[in-house]
Formats: structure tokens, C-alpha cells, sequence
């Protein structure tokens, strides 16, 4: 295993809570949120335990558009910073067939799966979003239940309904 080179993290505040970023040299690499940044500080180095952090942050351009996306401020035609998540290919299918949901619209992950071309492949796409490295940039709150319902969000349903209500998706 190759050691990671990392941009020093960044903590933020938003209407969802606390969120701690992290950008590589070719993108954002994590995004999560809670409600406790101590929390979030020591969950990254668990899951990414050989790095080498960087004595700069990340542009502050990316901060500012990570910011705006979180507040819902972000123009719709302003493209995000390049996103860098680790994950394996099919993760990375999934990852990109969400990124290319409208806002406002939600899908099951049976028709996400097909959506694919691989029918058979809802609970590898519920993995993938489970395994989703960057909350809200890459919208896995979008995907729902067969029947409509909410399910599981690695980041609380709590967040996941207010994601969708501001996009329109859920009444408020």
C-alpha cells in the first residue's frame, strides 16, 4: 500500500451540521458530516490510516464551492472542484450514475442498478452508496426505497429528509 498524500482537512459548519473535508492533489477525497466534529476528525485517519498530510489546505476555491454546495448556495451552473474518491470501479459507476440525477429526483436502487446495465446489482448499489466517501457532492441521499420510503443514510435520515426536502424531492 502507497502512502497518501492528503491536503490538511478542513472543518465546516452548515445547516446539516458539522462537515470535515478532505482534498488531495487531484481532488476532494472526503466529505462527511455529524453533529460532532471530534467525531468526523477521528473517523478519517480509521478509514485512511496511511497518510501524509500536507502542510497547505485546499485551495480556497474548493472550500468555498464545498461550502456553498452544503448551504445550498452553489448556482447550479457552477461545476464543483474535481472529486478524487477512493472506491472501486463499479462503486465509481454508481457514484457517477448518481452525479447525473437531476436534483429533485430520487431512484430506487433496483432502477439505479439497472439503470447500469447490471438488473441484479441493488444491494452492490446500496453498498456503494454506503461506501460513499462525499456527502451531498456525490447525492446518494437521492436513492430510496423500491416503494418511495426512506432508507438507510450513512449520514442520519434526519439529513437525508432535509436534503431532499430542499431539492424539492420530499414536501417540507
Amino acid at each position: 500500500m502507497t502512502m497518501n498524500e492528503c491536503y490538511a482537512a478542513v472543518e465546516l459548519r452548515c445547516a446539516l451540521g458539522a462537515a470535515l473535508l478532505v482534498a488531495g492533489r487531484d481532488g476532494l477525497q472526503w466529505l462527511a458530516l455529524g453533529d460532532d466534529p471530534s467525531g468526523l476528525w477521528a473517523e478519517w485517519p480509521t478509514r485512511h490510516p496511511r497518510i501524509r498530510w500536507l502542510d497547505r489546505g485546499p485551495p480556497e476555491s474548493w472550500i468555498e464551492a464545498v461550502q456553498a454546495c452544503l448551504d445550498d448556495e452553489l448556482p447550479h451552473d457552477r461545476p464543483l472542484p474535481p472529486l478524487a474518491p477512493a472506491g472501486t470501479a463499479f462503486q465509481h459507476r454508481v457514484w457517477a450514475g448518481l452525479r447525473a440525477l437531476p436534483r429533485g429526483v430520487t431512484i430506487s436502487y433496483q432502477a439505479l442498478a439497472a439503470r447500469l446495465g447490471q438488473p441484479t446489482a441493488a444491494r452492490a448499489v446500496a453498498r456503494a452508496c454506503a461506501a460513499n466517501p462525499l456527502a451531498v457532492l456525490i447525492p446518494c441521499h437521492r436513492v430510496v426505497g423500491s416503494d418511495g420510503s426512506l432508507s438507510g443514510y450513512r449520514w442520519g435520515l434526519a439529513r437525508k429528509r432535509a436534503l431532499l426536502q430542499r431539492e424539492g424531492a420530499l414536501p417540507a
